[in-house]
C-alpha cells in the first residue's frame, strides 16, 4: 500500500461523483440530544452535514456535557449513607450530600469525603 495521500480537493472530486455532497455548518454553538433519561449538550461543536442520494446525516464533535431530565435530584438510602459514613468518618448529613453529588456512586462518594 503507498504512502500517496489524496487532496482534499481530491477527496470531494470523488465524493461528488459517488453523489455525496459534504458542507460544513458554520457557527453552531451548542447541539443538544434529548433521551429519556438525560440531554446530551455538546459545547462548540463541529457539524458537518452530508448528503447522499435520498439520506442527510450529520457528523457531529464537540465537548460533551449531560444534564438529568426532569429536575428529579437523585436520594440516596439509608444504607448508602450509613455505609459512606462509615467508611470515611465523616457525619450522616456529609455522607448523604457527597452521595448526591456523585449520583448514587459509592465508590466516587467516598473518596470525595476522603480528599
Amino acid at each position: 500500500m503507498s504512502g500517496h495521500r489524496v487532496s482534499r480537493r481530491e477527496q470531494e472530486r470523488l465524493l461528488k461523483k459517488l453523489g455525496i455532497n459534504l458542507e460544513e455548518i458554520q457557527g453552531v454553538e451548542e447541539v443538544r440530544i434529548a433521551t429519556r433519561e438525560r440531554v446530551l449538550i455538546l459545547k462548540n461543536p463541529s457539524v458537518m452535514k452530508v448528503n447522499y442520494p435520498g439520506q442527510v446525516v450529520y457528523q457531529i464533535s464537540g465537548e460533551e456535557t449531560t444534564e438529568e431530565v426532569g429536575g428529579e435530584q437523585y436520594t440516596p438510602s439509608e444504607e448508602d449513607v450509613l455505609l459512606v459514613a462509615q467508611q470515611t468518618g465523616k457525619g450522616l448529613d456529609e455522607a448523604k450530600k457527597a452521595l448526591i453529588t456523585a449520583k448514587g456512586d459509592l465508590a466516587q462518594a467516598i473518596l470525595l469525603l476522603k480528599d
